[in-house]
């Protein structure tokens, strides 16, 4: 028998979810054949099988969550002791057929088994027998034994308000991201408007608002940099790297448009379209989810006048659009109703003061209230 374990699919990549088998037991199969598609946090890949053989067993099944070096699957054969941990021939990534792709500036242990959680070989059958997934249970006797009573609340649980659907692929890494950015970031948040009313119809807002943080981080480079909370220290950044987030239907994905402090309105465009055509067919390199030194999120294309985005250390700060509105506001001597846009700044308050965040906002704001 031969094991093939999941293979290290690069990035630092520890773990991924079984999307489909393409093989299944007794098939005989070639060399570089995709045997299954996976996802990681990053993208949907296939992987290819390292030999030609037979399939004698699958390890796991759609939905499943697997760590690098864990068998994905067994070959016959005579040789026990042998495993292939390595892929041979390229990893294709598959393109996702997803069309909804709204474009928005923004902002474990294995799952095929649960031998580590906690229960007894009675209270494992009983969540069998009431449908409960037993890994999705804490548990409440001593050392989170899982009790009879856990099991049977979390069956009253799914029966009134239906089974939990566990998060995956780039939504559970984006629940992880979330929950340490909150926990580590000491934030606060300023509010202002832009009266936008002189831009020309069929401006590009975005790239208003991209240039704008360029010129923020020039009057207050304090905000475009990297902090490490653990040992205190600012790496201050020369170059300024936008984090751009891509709002999908598998979760969000934060792109970074480079040096957009040196580039001009029509090269960050074809930039910025070039990362959001690569989000959607969901090819794009891990690379480019990395190296943002500051993010926007222009949540305002959906709804939403304010917010306070969540800071991804080690950035100090992001930016959030709010939706443009049409308010009365004096000029000379009557009112006239403009164009207003609303902004929020949310930073590290460990690393930034309020005057620095003041600083930067201030910069943005002259910057967008001038002539487009």
């Amino acid at each position: 028998m031969k094991y093939f374990k999941l293979p290290d699919l690069g990035e630092g990549l520890p773990e991924a979810e079984i999307l489909e088998w393409h093989v299944k037991e007794g098939d005989s199969v070639k060399t570089d054949q995709v045997v299954v598609s996976v996802e990681t946090a990053k993208a949907i890949i296939e992987v290819p099988s390292p030999q030609d053989g037979t399939i004698a067993h699958l390890f796991g099944a759609p939905g499943d969550t697997i760590h690098t070096g864990e068998p994905l699957l067994e070959f016959e054969g005579d040789d026990a002791s042998s495993d292939a941990g390595t892929v041979v021939g390229a990893i294709q990534r598959a393109r996702d057929q997803s069309t909804r792709d709204e474009f928005i500036i923004g902002a474990s242990p294995s799952t095929r088994a649960h031998h580590s959680t906690r229960a007894t070989p009675a209270v494992r059958g009983l969540a069998q027998r009431l449908g409960v997934d037993i890994g999705s249970v804490s548990g409440s006797g001593r050392d989170g034994l899982i009790t009879a009573d856990d099991i049977e609340q979390a069956a009253q649980l799914n029966r009134s308000l239906g089974a939990p659907e566990p998060l995956r692929g780039v939504r559970k890494q984006m629940a992880r991201n979330m929950a340490e950015a909150h926990a580590q970031v000491v934030a606060v948040t300023l509010f202002d408007d832009v009266d936008i009313d002189h831009w020309p119809d069929g401006t590009d807002i975005t790239m208003r608002l991209v240039q704008a943080i360029a010129a923020g981080c020039a009057r207050e480079p304090a905000l475009n940099a990297w902090f490490d909370g653990r040992h205190l220290v600012r790496r201050l950044q020369n170059t300024v790297n936008l984090g751009v987030a891509v709002d999908t239907e598998q979760g969000l994905f934060v792109p970074v448009l480079r040096d957009i402090g040196s580039r001009d309105r029509e090269d960050l465009r074809a930039g910025l379209d070039r990362l959001r055509a690569d989000v959607r067919a969901r090819t794009i390199p891990p690379s480019e989810l990395q190296g943002a030194t500051v993010t926007l999120s222009n949540f305002g294309t959906l709804c939403g006048r304010y917010a306070t985005p969540v800071v991804m250390p080690p950035q100090v700060a992001i930016v959030g659009a709010g939706k443009i509105r049409r308010e009365p506001v004096w000029f000379g001597d009557h009112v006239e109703g403009h164009r207003m846009l609303p902004l929020s700044v949310t930073f590290d308050h460990r690393a930034a003061t309020g005057g620095e965040a003041a600083r930067f906002m201030q910069g943005m704001i002259e910057t967008l209230r001038a002539d487009a």
